[in-house]
């Protein structure tokens, strides 16, 4: 006779489950709640507070013991996220530790994981910029991987609706292929920034040099103020100032009772019941006891990040799915896609020495994408996009020199000439052997497998990276700066951290994992929403449409329970 606990069951029984608490996984908490259901926020990452959590938000740097470097200590256990930049001593508590959740390489793959509430919306860069038809159509015009099951039109309203409760500033441009949305005032560029843009877009007509447009405050929100020109996002800010899931979407969802908050919990796998043709719940490990534990809703939403969602769908294996839930196609780990950057161009110049700027704002400038866009066709497919910073040269300039005394420390006082530059963000197509899979040989610190990263940057992306380089020097050159070097530092997947694809859209069950509303073909009270869904990357940064697709996706969720369709 099988023990049925009835009354722990109803306990951990919700109207809908949030796998995540990101970008994605806080608007679909958010849109869920305020449309009345009970929600269960999963978070495998710590509690992390608004505002009294965030440590170093207002440090100098030498109020931090290594002034943000990191020691030989703190770089234990995070033998794939030193690779980069973005983890540093400032927020070393808010990543994972590659030694608990490893991956293992086929080729390499930089994937970098936060490890608390609000996951990585604390530390991304909040660029947020809207996708058009020259993205949704490109793959069926071209006949690479498979079509959209959307277009622009269907996403439109909902750009709006997230732009409108986030907050972002930007500048409208009327450009068909760089959509413009509901913004608040643009940030101001300098004087040398103003230049250029002049000469660069009377050199290059078709092109144009605008502020980026980024989900920082320029006006108050509610109790979120404006930026305050600190660029210390990637601490976490104490003002509100960005749009993250702590400062935005987590207090409107709590704001109306309707959410429950899981903490240290990793969801290992979706209950699949083969008799209803549903799913029932998650079992969920706790990170600390390791003991794992049924949780149940009528509709499921996976926001824990594309490749942490495609891992849950790969381990929800069954009777009915033994290739991971919804893998009829077999296509689920496949077209695996992320920007490739770090290729561009800087210069100097000597003009405008006697001007400075105040503040250090968190947006540079966006140069739009302008090959094969239009009549500008090029040997390759797909285009670029340039995010571009400029600034006077500081005392940094002197560490190179010998000198010593009241000349040189007055040398290394005043600022020194304007330097500017640029890197591209190209697309990636989404090639079939890219991917990830199961790696069953490895166990993570609580016996679960883990993925194994097969992926690559190929010959077409290669060709956009040189002229990347090349006309970035041409633009620069162009706009009368000296000293140009194009260079091209080399770029590798999930560097871009906008890994993307490994449960596509699709119209053809047998070609993708979602339909039209981002559910799971053959379960569909399952919705993916986060980067796993993308059918294509483009060249702009991703999360605000996630944040669309989510918002629409909980729309249609709660329209379909009313009708009992779920």
């Amino acid at each position: 006779m099988i023990n049925l606990n009835l009354k722990a069951e109803a306990a951990n029984t919700y109207d809908a489950i949030v796998v995540g608490s990101g970008i994605t996984g806080g608007w679909a908490a958010k849109e869920l709640c305020e449309k009345g259901l009970k929600v269960l926020m999963i978070e495998r990452g710590r509690q992390l507070e608004h505002v009294k959590d965030y440590e170093t938000a207002t440090a100098a740097p030498w109020e931090v013991p290594h002034r943000g470097v990191l020691t030989n200590e703190l770089k234990k256990g995070h033998q794939f996220l030193v690779r980069e930049k973005v983890y540093t001593e400032f927020n070393h508590s808010y990543w994972m530790k590659d030694g608990d959740s490893p991956y293992t390489e086929e080729k390499r793959f930089d994937w970098q994981r936060a490890d608390i509430v609000g996951g990585r919306s604390i530390m991304w860069g909040r660029g947020s910029l809207r996708l058009s038809d020259l993205d949704f159509e490109a793959n069926a015009k071209e006949g690479i991987g498979i079509d959209w099951p959307i277009r622009y039109k269907d996403l439109a309203p909902w750009y709006s609706h997230v732009e409108a409760f986030a907050g972002i500033s930007g500048q409208a441009e009327g450009l068909p292929h760089l959509p413009d949305g509901v913004f608040q005032p643009p940030m101001e560029m300098n004087c040398f920034e103003k230049h250029v843009k002049g000469k660069l877009e009377a050199a290059f007509p078709e092109r144009r040099m605008t502020i980026f447009r980024t989900a920082n405050l320029t006006q108050a929100i509610g109790d979120r103020n404006k930026c305050q020109y600190r660029d210390r996002c990637s601490r976490g800010c104490p003002f509100g100032a960005y749009f993250s899931t702590q400062a935005s979407t987590l207090p409107a969802a709590v704001k109306t009772g309707n959410l429950t908050l899981l903490t240290d919990s990793l969801v290992n796998s979706i209950i699949y019941d083969d008799n209803k043709g549903k799913a029932t719940g998650v079992r969920v490990i706790d990170k600390h006891t390791k003991e794992m534990t049924e949780y149940h809703a009528r509709i499921i939403f996976l926001n824990a990040s594309a490749l942490a969602s495609t891992f849950v769908l790969l381990n929800s294996t069954s009777a009915r799915f033994p290739q991971g839930l919804g893998n009829d196609s077999g296509v689920l780990g496949h077209y695996l896609m992320d920007h490739h950057f770090h290729a561009g161009a800087s210069g100097s110049s000597e003009e405008f020495a006697d001007k400075y700027y105040h503040g250090q704002r968190p947006a540079g400038f966006y140069i739009p994408r302008f090959a094969n866009v239009g009549n500008d066709k090029r040997g390759y497919l797909r285009g670029f996009g340039y995010t571009g910073y400029s600034s006077r040269t500081g005392w940094a300039r002197g560490i190179a020199e010998l000198g010593v005394g009241g000349a040189f420390k007055d040398y290394i006082s005043e600022p020194g000439p304007w330097q500017m530059g640029l890197m591209g963000f190209g697309e990636c197509l989404p090639y079939k052997e890219n991917m990830v899979s199961l790696d069953t040989s490895v166990k993570d610190a609580w016996g679960q497998p883990v993925l194994k990263m097969n992926c690559e940057f190929k010959e077409n992306e290669m060709k956009m990276r040189k002229d990347m380089a090349a006309e970035a020097a041409a633009m620069l050159e162009a706009a009368g700066l000296k000293n140009v070097q194009a260079f091209d530092r080399a770029s590798y997947p999930g560097m871009a951290i906008h890994e993307m694809g490994t449960a596509r859209m699709g119209r053809d069950p047998k070609t993708s994992v979602l339909n039209e509303w981002n559910q799971v073909h053959a379960v569909k009270n399952v919705f993916v929403t986060d980067g796993a869904c993308m059918t294509s990357s483009a060249c702009q940064n991703p999360s605000l449409t996630y944040m669309a697709l989510t918002a629409r996706a909980a729309n249609h969720a709660v329209e379909e329970l009313k009708r009992q369709s779920l």
